[in-house]
């Protein structure tokens, strides 16, 4: 089947990497479902892209029902699903460990874990189903999936577990002809990382700050669209996408 019958779910679509991978599948030819809790930024992604080529539904990656609803929305519309970008993640307050706090533990854990566990489910029972049969999944890993910061306890525990997600799910999903992978991104210019060029700069393992690189985003969406655009009998089980010269060798 050809990128411009396929069809797409983004999710964090409305800012930084998410609007970078959803950019680069709608370029490639793919109707990309864009989602995020935000719709104003949703709308702005699409219209950044080609006219056309993609929808706008917004969903909570912490509410299994919003989840539930959204991939609903996907089925009814377009009646099949080809690729996922479980991308939508965030982060808790940099405090010491001990500090750290359940709620502030588990929002991290819903958002960054839990949401791309039920998106997947979600997304099996779609494409076992469809004709043709399977489909791609794609997670959002990040250097942190390998590496710590410091003070990133929750971050990096959730993302460390995404990479056993990824592998999971890819040998469960071979029966079915879906293919999960994972992109572990480092210092992608989004506001998320507008830190590292700012003030400071951001904290080191030796506890002092400093501005780390950073890359264009673009790089990133290109990735994605690469690994979603490949035919279903390979697959790119982990990439590595990162800023060059940013201090991830070594880091430590």
């Amino acid at each position: 089947m050809s990128e411009a019958k396929k069809i797409a779910v983004v999710t964090g679509a409305g800012t930084g990497v998410g609007r970078a991978a959803s950019l680069a599948l709608m370029n490639t030819g793919f109707t990309v479902v864009l989602t995020g809790r935000r719709l104003d930024m949703l709308e702005e992604t699409a219209k950044l892209g080609p006219a056309g080529k993609s929808l706008c539904v917004t969903a909570d990656m912490t509410k299994p029902d919003s989840i539930a609803a959204l991939f609903d929305k996907v089925k009814a519309t377009y009646g099949r699903l080809d690729v996922l970008f479980n991308n939508a993640g965030m982060g808790a307050p940099a405090v010491n460990f001990e500090d750290l706090s359940l709620e502030q533990w588990q929002a991290v854990v819903n958002t960054n874990l839990t949401g791309p566990f039920l998106c997947t489910q979600h997304a099996f029972r779609i494409m076992k189903d469809q004709t043709p049969r399977g489909g791609r999944i794609i997670n959002n890993g990040s250097i942190s999936a390998h590496a710590p910061r410091p003070f990133s306890a929750a971050y990096t525990s959730t993302k460390h577990a995404i990479t056993g997600l990824t592998k999971a799910s890819n040998l469960d999903g071979r029966m079915y002809d879906i293919a999960v992978g994972q992109v572990d991104i480092g210092n992608a210019a989004t506001p998320m990382t507008d830190r590292m060029v700012n003030g400071p700069g951001v904290l080191q393992p030796d506890g002092t700050t400093k501005h780390e690189p950073r890359m264009d985003a673009k790089a990133v969406g290109d990735a994605v669209a690469y690994m979603a655009s490949l035919p279903l009998d390979a697959n790119v089980l982990t990439m590595t996408v990162m800023a060059t010269k940013m201090p991830f060798v070594g880091r430590g």
